[in-house]
């Protein structure tokens, strides 16, 4: 294993392309839906258009919300974010979704960092269950000592291929691509927040729990 080297514009262009990609999708369903209600007069079908075009807006509206929390600088440094606010992004995120979600945690102001893991990690626990199940998420302690339990519980629920080294700043290759950054990122995010990642997995359920050093 090699360590990653990573420029700050590459990072800062592999990020945006991850967080492209994550809108594009319901982006390009309200598209679709327009186009319907422009040139379909059917009834059935405008009522089909409107309510994909409803849908996908939320979608993507909680997509962006989440990324800005999870990606974005949310504050000056040194800033706290509300605990309760990570929650309501992290529930946008599953709503009309194949994955259940639940959430316990303090209603209390963390380190911006630590919060931005947070949601990270929540977003590699989708990936452990690629076929759908549950996530459940449970924080711990306060803003000076902490620890999150994520669970993934789902039919061939797996940790996700090279996460671990990712999350080290490893790489086979030592460079890492828009399907690998959010896991790099992740690791990054942990080292500066102070806390460590570990992965665990039990049948079909798998655990990652993350405390601080």
């Amino acid at each position: 294993m090699a360590t990653i080297s990573l420029e700050s514009l590459d990072l800062a262009a592999l990020l945006c392309s991850r967080v492209c990609h994550d809108v594009i999708s319901p982006v390009g369903a309200i598209v679709n839906g327009l186009e319907v209600l422009e040139d379909d007069n059917d009834l059935s079908m405008r009522e089909f258009a409107l309510e994909l075009i409803g849908k996908s807006a939320r979608q993507a509206s909680a997509r962006l919300q989440f990324a800005r929390l999870a990606f974005g600088a949310a504050g000056s440094a040194g800033a706290s974010i509300d605990l309760g606010d990570a929650e309501q992004v992290a529930r946008g995120m599953f709503q009309d979704d194949k994955v259940s979600f639940t959430w316990s945690a303090p209603r209390l102001l963390f380190p911006k960092n630590r919060v931005k893991l947070l949601l990270n990690l929540i977003m590699i626990a989708t990936t452990a269950i690629p076929r759908g199940g549950s996530i459940s998420v449970h924080v711990s302690g306060d803003a000076e000592k902490c620890e999150f339990l994520i669970n993934s519980k789902g039919i061939n629920a797996r940790i996700p291929a090279h996460a671990e080294d990712l999350l080290a700043g490893h790489s086979e290759s030592g460079t890492v691509d828009a399907h690998g950054i959010q896991v790099y990122y992740a690791g990054e995010v942990a080292r500066a927040a102070g806390m460590n990642v570990a992965f665990s997995i039990e049948g079909d359920e798998v655990t990652i729990r993350s405390a601080t050093v």
